[in-house]
């Protein structure tokens, strides 16, 4: 832990100190009064999974300004700005939009007191508390500076501002609406992300696996109510229930290797509504992560086998057998960072930020619907990193421990937006660069 605080502290004098000139975080620099405008314009007015309509218009205005060739409401609310600069291979830059249902509790003069109906008929706060204001605005940064570095690249430049990340189902929205065949197909796909768990301006990476599969199960516990003086002439589904959570732990403890990244978490147990009464159902709400398809398939077989055997053990009669739901339009599939693209914009990351910069990190159990422009090809080389957000001053207060630091989705995370903003837009540009630039 004392290696890793000496680390984050170094990086940080590393990003507080500049080197010697250079052009790319100087116009950066230059460039940050504006973009914070932007940012805060964007954190003020955050809109819910698939209704991202003036958030995608802010994106698309900028873009057109700077010559892109812009297309809107692609996937319902997904914007594309392409621009051609010659020969050579097709790079797609990728920033979610959506903001989440939550209320915003950060203290920041510019917090978010919108509120939103969700497409399911939810009506809550709105707040961008997985950063996506960030990502927004560095797309911006990134578009502005490659914009103006035309001379440096040949080939096709596709940003998209992609919408439902939160939901799971922008990027297949966008794919089924003819991402790949309306608009120029990307032999390369980079994003990022802004991370809780690393000092602000510290980039982390993952190569092969970086994000989980996702999946959802509903399980619904059906039983034979009655009297809670008289169990013995009910069949008790909170009893059933019970069972079945407790028998899916062994789940990964027994049945998938201990080396083997996995997760099955019941996130939700719905039974009941009196003292006295022994109700005739209860619901059961998962969560299921894991990295490969071998796994995931142990995972979710497994969760039906468990839920049919505990049924059977507990005498429950054929006509009141337990449902198992296996929620596919929740799906999120696992991201993955292709060898060469990642181990070429790590070390072009390395060289631009220095090594205490840039720091190889585990893959970690989000999810993350970016993982689909890979899958629908997977000759496209793809990669995702991460930039760190939180303020150097929480991050010493908490020994760089982040159990102790506000997580994304709470509503308590503020990054340091500025760090994240600026690192990121040099971390694309420099990452563009990489598979655009004239050798």
């Amino acid at each position: 832990m004392r290696t890793v605080l000496l680390t984050a502290s170094a990086a940080f004098l590393a990003l507080a100190t500049p080197a010697l000139a250079d052009p790319l975080a100087d116009q950066v620099r230059a460039d940050m009064p504006s973009l914070m405008t932007i940012y805060r314009d964007l954190h003020a007015n955050p809109e819910l999974s698939m209704q991202e309509v003036k958030s995608a218009a802010k994106l698309a205005a900028e873009a057109k300004k700077l010559g892109f060739d812009v297309t809107t409401g692609v996937g319902k609310t997904g914007v594309v700005a392409v621009m051609k600069n010659g020969p050579g291979p097709v790079l797609l830059i990728r920033a979610d939009m959506d903001g989440l249902p939550v209320i915003e509790q950060t203290g920041l003069a510019f917090a978010s007191k919108v509120r939103g109906t969700s497409m399911a008929g939810v009506e809550s706060g709105v707040m961008h508390a997985c950063g996506h204001d960030t990502h927004m605005t560095a797309w911006i940064g990134v578009a502005r500076r490659l914009a103006a570095m035309k001379d440096r690249w040949s080939g096709t430049l596709v940003m998209i501002g992609q919408p439902g990340e939160e939901i799971g189902t922008g990027a297949k929205a966008m794919l089924d609406d003819g991402l790949y065949t309306r608009f120029p197909k990307p032999t390369h796909a980079l994003a990022f992300h802004d991370s809780a768990g690393l000092p602000a301006g510290v980039v982390g990476y993952s190569v092969g696996p970086a994000l989980a599969n996702v999946d959802s199960v509903d399980i619904l516990v059906k039983g034979i109510g009655g009297h809670g003086a008289y169990p013995h002439t009910t069949k008790d589904p909170i009893v059933l229930a019970s069972r079945i959570v407790t028998a899916l732990q062994t789940l990964v403890s027994r049945e998938v290797d201990p080396q083997e990244p996995a997760v099955v978490t019941v996130g939700s147990f719905h039974a009941g509504a009196k003292h006295n009464i022994i109700s005739d159902e209860a619901t059961l709400l998962l969560t299921v992560r894991s990295y490969t398809d071998e796994t995931r398939k142990i995972l979710l077989d497994g969760i039906r086998r468990i839920v049919e055997g505990e049924a059977i053990a507990a005498g429950m009669p054929k006509d009141r057998m337990p449902i198992v739901t296996h929620k596919m339009g929740e799906y999120t599939p696992a991201t993955y960072n292709t060898d060469k693209l990642t181990a070429d914009t790590a070390a072009l990351l390395t060289s631009r930020f220095g090594a205490e910069r840039v720091l190889k990190t585990k893959p970690v159990m989000g999810g993350e619907d970016f993982s689909r422009f890979h899958l629908a090809d997977k000759s496209i080389e793809s990669m995702i990193f991460w930039v760190g957000g939180v303020p150097q001053a929480q991050w010493d207060k908490a020994n760089g421990d982040p159990a102790k630091l506000p997580s994304l989705h709470s509503p308590f995370w503020a990054p340091e937006a500025e760090a994240v903003i600026s690192t990121a837009t040099e971390g694309l540009v420099t990452g563009a660069l990489g598979v655009l630039g004239k050798k």
